[in-house]
């Protein structure tokens, strides 16, 4: 196994594009359709709870003791491909790009992601494993 462990990649990405995506795409519509700016803060910090969870579950199940660097590899990640696709959209619909908040987001994201790492790290050091790394001692 090499520097990068795909399959705990994969995984924190996949929970992150589950729980973070929907909080985001609903924060942005809360903001753009209905000036409801409580709802788009709940749902913001939705999203990046999400980021957390996808960061701290790459982080938890990697397998090549570089938890930090699977969190913020995975968060940076997955944030970078959804906001692509999210500004394509805007972009075909000639919709304006808000750039500033694009970059300010991603420090948000990073942050999460450390977040994650940590949370993640703590488990190993706990002893909690994922269940492919369990052993059954009968």
């Amino acid at each position: 196994m090499g520097r990068w462990d795909v399959d705990a990649l994969r995984a924190g990405a996949m929970v992150a594009l589950v729980f973070a995506v929907p909080f985001s795409i609903g924060a942005r519509w809360a903001a753009d359709s209905r000036d409801d700016s409580a709802l788009a803060l709940w749902l913001s910090l939705g999203a990046v709870i999400g980021f957390v969870i996808g960061a701290g579950c790459a982080a938890w199940v990697q397998r090549v003791e570089l938890p930090y660097t699977h969190a913020l590899a995975t968060a940076i990640g997955t944030y970078a491909g959804a906001q692509a696709v999210f500004i394509l959209v805007r972009l075909l619909r000639g919709s304006e790009v808000n750039w500033f908040a694009a970059f300010f987001n991603l420090s948000v994201v990073v942050g999460a992601g450390l977040l994650g790492g940590v949370l993640g790290q703590r488990l190993r050091s706990k002893g909690f494993r994922p269940s492919t790394e369990r052993t059954t001692d009968r």
